[in-house]
Protein backbone atom coordinates (compact mmCIF):
# COMPACT_ATOMS: atom_id res chain seq x y z
CA UNK A 1 0.00 0.00 0.00
CA UNK A 2 1.47 3.31 -1.20
CA UNK A 3 1.36 6.13 1.46
CA UNK A 4 -1.27 8.01 -0.81
CA UNK A 5 -3.57 4.88 -0.74
CA UNK A 6 -2.60 4.54 2.95
CA UNK A 7 -4.19 8.46 3.42
CA UNK A 8 -7.31 7.95 1.86
CA UNK A 9 -8.26 5.07 3.59
CA UNK A 10 -7.40 6.94 6.61
CA UNK A 11 -9.68 9.95 5.14
CA UNK A 12 -12.49 7.97 4.55
CA UNK A 13 -12.36 5.91 7.67
CA UNK A 14 -11.53 8.50 10.52
CA UNK A 15 -15.01 9.12 11.69
CA UNK A 16 -14.93 5.31 12.67
CA UNK A 17 -11.62 4.78 14.37
CA UNK A 18 -12.29 8.48 15.78
CA UNK A 19 -15.74 6.85 17.37
CA UNK A 20 -13.94 4.05 18.47
CA UNK A 21 -11.06 6.02 19.91
CA UNK A 22 -13.67 8.10 21.79
CA UNK A 23 -15.38 5.05 23.30
CA UNK A 24 -12.64 4.09 25.24
CA UNK A 25 -10.55 7.10 26.07
CA UNK A 26 -11.39 9.20 29.33
CA UNK A 27 -9.77 12.66 27.87
CA UNK A 28 -9.06 14.56 24.48
CA UNK A 29 -5.09 13.10 24.99
CA UNK A 30 -5.81 9.85 25.32
CA UNK A 31 -8.49 9.84 22.42
CA UNK A 32 -5.74 11.11 20.23
CA UNK A 33 -2.63 8.72 21.37
CA UNK A 34 -5.19 5.64 20.53
CA UNK A 35 -6.25 7.40 17.46
CA UNK A 36 -2.27 7.35 16.56
CA UNK A 37 -1.73 3.97 17.74
CA UNK A 38 -4.25 2.92 15.88
CA UNK A 39 -3.22 4.72 12.58
CA UNK A 40 -0.05 2.42 13.13
CA UNK A 41 -1.54 -1.12 13.35
CA UNK A 42 -3.30 -0.18 10.21
CA UNK A 43 -0.48 0.82 8.53
CA UNK A 44 1.37 -2.34 10.08
CA UNK A 45 -1.26 -4.51 9.24
CA UNK A 46 -2.59 -4.23 6.35
CA UNK A 47 -0.69 -6.21 4.51
CA UNK A 48 -2.04 -9.40 6.74
CA UNK A 49 -5.21 -7.72 5.32
CA UNK A 50 -6.65 -10.83 3.20
CA UNK A 51 -10.40 -9.15 2.46
CA UNK A 52 -12.45 -11.81 3.02
CA UNK A 53 -14.02 -9.08 5.20
CA UNK A 54 -15.04 -5.82 4.30
CA UNK A 55 -12.24 -3.05 4.83
CA UNK A 56 -14.54 -1.36 7.39
CA UNK A 57 -14.92 -4.40 9.32
CA UNK A 58 -10.91 -5.34 9.12
CA UNK A 59 -10.65 -1.33 10.77
CA UNK A 60 -13.52 -1.77 13.38
CA UNK A 61 -11.44 -5.04 13.85
CA UNK A 62 -8.17 -3.45 14.12
CA UNK A 63 -9.33 -0.09 16.15
CA UNK A 64 -11.23 -2.34 18.97
CA UNK A 65 -8.28 -4.43 19.23
CA UNK A 66 -6.03 -1.66 19.61
CA UNK A 67 -7.96 -0.40 22.23
CA UNK A 68 -8.67 -2.54 24.25
CA UNK A 69 -5.00 -3.84 24.50
CA UNK A 70 -4.11 0.00 25.78
CA UNK A 71 -6.93 -0.44 28.21
CA UNK A 72 -5.84 -3.56 29.51
CA UNK A 73 -2.16 -1.84 29.73
CA UNK A 74 -3.06 1.15 31.36
CA UNK A 75 -5.37 -1.15 34.17
CA UNK A 76 -2.13 -3.02 34.53
CA UNK A 77 -0.26 -0.06 35.22
CA UNK A 78 -1.85 3.02 37.73
CA UNK A 79 -0.87 6.47 36.79
CA UNK A 80 -1.58 9.94 38.03
CA UNK A 81 -3.98 12.03 36.08
CA UNK A 82 -3.29 15.69 35.55
CA UNK A 83 -6.53 17.81 36.11
CA UNK A 84 -7.50 21.40 35.71
CA UNK A 85 -10.19 23.22 37.35
CA UNK A 86 -11.67 24.27 34.45
CA UNK A 87 -13.28 22.75 31.34
CA UNK A 88 -13.65 24.62 28.17
CA UNK A 89 -15.86 22.11 26.43
CA UNK A 90 -18.29 21.14 28.69
CA UNK A 91 -21.70 21.55 27.63
CA UNK A 92 -24.60 22.14 30.54
CA UNK A 93 -27.71 21.72 28.28
CA UNK A 94 -29.71 18.50 29.27
CA UNK A 95 -29.19 16.89 26.02
CA UNK A 96 -25.22 17.38 26.61
CA UNK A 97 -25.76 15.85 30.51
CA UNK A 98 -27.78 13.18 28.98
CA UNK A 99 -25.17 11.92 26.76
CA UNK A 100 -22.12 12.45 29.03
CA UNK A 101 -23.90 10.46 31.69
CA UNK A 102 -24.91 7.81 28.89
CA UNK A 103 -20.76 7.53 27.64
CA UNK A 104 -19.49 7.25 31.41
CA UNK A 105 -22.32 4.33 31.39
CA UNK A 106 -21.04 2.64 28.88
CA UNK A 107 -17.30 3.29 29.64
CA UNK A 108 -17.84 1.82 32.63
CA UNK A 109 -18.70 -1.32 30.85
CA UNK A 110 -16.07 -4.75 29.94
CA UNK A 111 -14.30 -3.80 27.31
CA UNK A 112 -15.95 -6.32 24.89
CA UNK A 113 -19.27 -5.15 25.83
CA UNK A 114 -18.24 -2.11 25.20
CA UNK A 115 -17.10 -2.84 21.88
CA UNK A 116 -20.05 -4.41 21.03
CA UNK A 117 -22.36 -1.25 21.91
CA UNK A 118 -19.97 1.03 20.05
CA UNK A 119 -20.36 -0.92 17.14
CA UNK A 120 -24.16 -0.85 17.56
CA UNK A 121 -24.54 2.87 17.83
CA UNK A 122 -22.22 3.23 14.71
CA UNK A 123 -25.88 1.22 13.13
CA UNK A 124 -24.15 -1.82 11.58
CA UNK A 125 -26.06 -5.13 11.40
CA UNK A 126 -25.77 -8.18 13.86
CA UNK A 127 -24.00 -9.97 11.29
CA UNK A 128 -21.43 -7.95 10.89
CA UNK A 129 -21.03 -6.62 14.61
CA UNK A 130 -20.68 -10.67 15.05
CA UNK A 131 -17.97 -10.83 12.11
CA UNK A 132 -16.07 -8.16 13.81
CA UNK A 133 -16.28 -9.10 17.49
CA UNK A 134 -15.97 -13.22 16.78
CA UNK A 135 -19.38 -14.26 18.08
CA UNK A 136 -22.57 -15.27 16.12
CA UNK A 137 -25.08 -12.52 14.99
CA UNK A 138 -27.79 -14.39 18.11
CA UNK A 139 -24.80 -14.15 20.42
CA UNK A 140 -24.86 -10.06 19.59
CA UNK A 141 -28.46 -10.21 20.17
CA UNK A 142 -28.44 -11.66 23.44
CA UNK A 143 -25.49 -9.49 24.89
CA UNK A 144 -27.12 -6.86 23.65
CA UNK A 145 -30.27 -6.99 25.56
CA UNK A 146 -27.95 -8.13 28.92
CA UNK A 147 -26.09 -4.61 27.94
CA UNK A 148 -28.85 -2.64 28.36
CA UNK A 149 -30.45 -3.89 31.22
CA UNK A 150 -27.02 -3.28 33.09
CA UNK A 151 -26.82 0.24 31.75
CA UNK A 152 -30.30 0.86 33.09
CA UNK A 153 -29.16 -0.63 36.57
CA UNK A 154 -25.91 1.53 37.06
CA UNK A 155 -26.41 4.35 39.44
CA UNK A 156 -23.73 7.50 37.83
Amino acid sequence: MTEQEFALMVREHKGTIYTVCHMFASDQDEVNDLFQDTLINLWRGYDSFKGEAKLSSWIYRVALNTCISADRKKRRTPTVPLEMDVNLYEDNDADSRQIQMLYKRIHRLKPFDRAIVLLWLEGLPYDEIGAITGISAKNVSVRLVRIREELKKMKD
